[in-house]
């Protein structure tokens, strides 16, 4: 799969697209992607996603507080497994929220990226103030030569998969519920910075990790977690907070990997959040924290036997 900026995408093949922020990546993402590359494959278009960049109530609520599920950098990487020819992304400008809805058909899908085929979700708006839904994208395929096919909602336990509610799942903790819509488990990018070393002293190591600021973070608590280093699985239990139980309360997200002790300092690491542990806890001495520290870590060896089993 190719990652391209839209003013640098030049190949003029006919193509089949599905449009939208995708933020998450979730199960109903999937879907629309999956029906792109079967159309793909059965009518020989190239398949493309064309997404935005800035997330677009940025620029048009002038949100700054986006908590997204997944930043431009984590969705191009999850989107490499998939057999996609082309992630497009298109700045998301106030110029480009005032195309009319005929416009941004003509110059965006037909003209530039050569739409044969345009699969959009059952919710699907576009245009100016979003104004155009599928009744009107019918009209504008008519006129332009293209099909279109509209995507239902895909309900897994009996709910609807949207990202505002893997979002709220995640705000609250519930990640094994926002696992089980994202179809993976979430994940958390960011650099390993120094930190204060109060891990080390606690017999607890830890990595400090850099999140993005527009990442949406986890309620605070500990976590059981997995990551990729240097090609092998490792688990840990990551710590999400205000470290209460110290009087310098900075948020931080601290990564105490089990069974490895290699220097971190200054890489980028991806963290696979599997399911929290327990609520974050103001201790009345760094001994009992150390104590509930050696809790947590058998409650997660525990976990990593029955994930083991079952492989």
């Amino acid at each position: 799969m190719k990652s391209l900026n839209i003013k640098d995408y030049n190949d003029n093949i006919p193509s089949v697209i599905t449009v939208g922020t995708f933020d998450g990546i979730h199960l109903g993402h999937r879907k629309l992607i999956e029906k792109v590359l079967d159309i793909s494959e059965s009518e020989n278009l190239r398949s493309i996603v064309l997404t935005f960049d800035p997330h677009p109530r940025v620029v048009l609520n002038n949100d700054n507080n986006i908590s997204l599920l997944t930043t431009l950098e984590e969705k191009n990487s999850l989107l490499e497994s998939v057999n996609l020819d082309y992630l497009i992304i298109q700045e998301f400008s106030k110029e480009f929220s005032s195309l009319t809805p005929i416009d941004y058909v003509k110059t965006i899908l037909v003209e530039k990226l050569n739409a044969k085929h345009v699969v959009i979700g059952y919710d699907h708006h576009f245009g100016k103030n979003r104004k155009a839904n599928s009744e009107k994208l019918q009209e504008f395929s008519d006129l332009f030569n293209f099909k279109v096919t509209e995507v239902d909602v895909l309900i897994k336990d009996n709910i609807s998969i949207s990202s505002t509610k893997v979002r709220n799942l995640v705000f609250e903790g519930r990640i094994r519920e926002a696992n089980a819509l994202l179809g993976y488990e979430f994940i958390l990018t960011g650099k390993v910075i120094k930190g204060l070393g109060r891990g080390k002293n606690l017999g607890f190591p830890t990595a400090n990790i850099l999140v993005d600021s527009d990442k949406i973070k986890p309620a605070n608590g500990v976590y059981f977690i997995k990551s990729e280093i240097n090609g092998e699985s490792i688990f840990g239990m990551m710590n999400i907070g205000q470290n209460p139980t110290f009087t310098d309360k900075d948020f931080s997200i601290e990564v105490n990997f089990f069974d490895f002790e290699n220097n971190l300092y200054d890489r980028h690491l991806t963290i696979k959040v599997i399911q929290k542990i327990r609520d974050e806890i103001k201790f009345d001495t760094p001994e009992l924290l150390s104590l509930q520290l050696d809790a947590d870590k058998k409650k997660c060896f525990h976990l990593i036997r029955t994930i083991k089993k079952t492989i």
